[in-house]
């Protein structure tokens, strides 16, 4: 009997607003983050973060799924790695919206990012 592989865990502390703009992902309902990796990963991964937000001393545990992936040398110097989507439920919504009150009038620049 075949073992699907344990996901991996990755930490990701993200310390200021302009590289959590960069990182967060509003295109998924639940939310999601991109984070910058030079492993393998294949769409669907497993992936379990944990996710620190500028001036917030907690660290937010997210079980997420690899949603897309921008590899080495991708268009427009975007930096490789792997964007994760949130998990369906209360604890993502409220980490979305926690984290779209951290940037508040940032959501509306039209300033490139790391994710589509």
């Amino acid at each position: 009997m075949l073992s699907s592989p344990r996901p991996s865990v990755i930490q990701l502390a993200i310390k200021e607003k302009p590289a959590l703009y960069a990182a967060f992902i509003p295109l998924f309902a639940e939310g999601g983050i991109f984070i910058p990796s030079t492993r393998d990963y294949k769409l669907g991964d497993d992936v379990y973060v944990l996710l620190s937000l500028p001036d917030d001393p907690e660290r937010y545990p997210v079980a997420g799924k690899v949603a897309w992936i921008t590899p080495a040398k991708a268009a427009n110097n975007r930096t490789q790695g792997i964007g994760i989507r949130f998990p369906e439920g209360p604890k993502s919504l409220a980490l979305r919206q926690k984290i779209e009150a951290i940037l508040g009038n940032l959501l509306a620049s039209d300033r490139q990012t790391q994710t589509v």
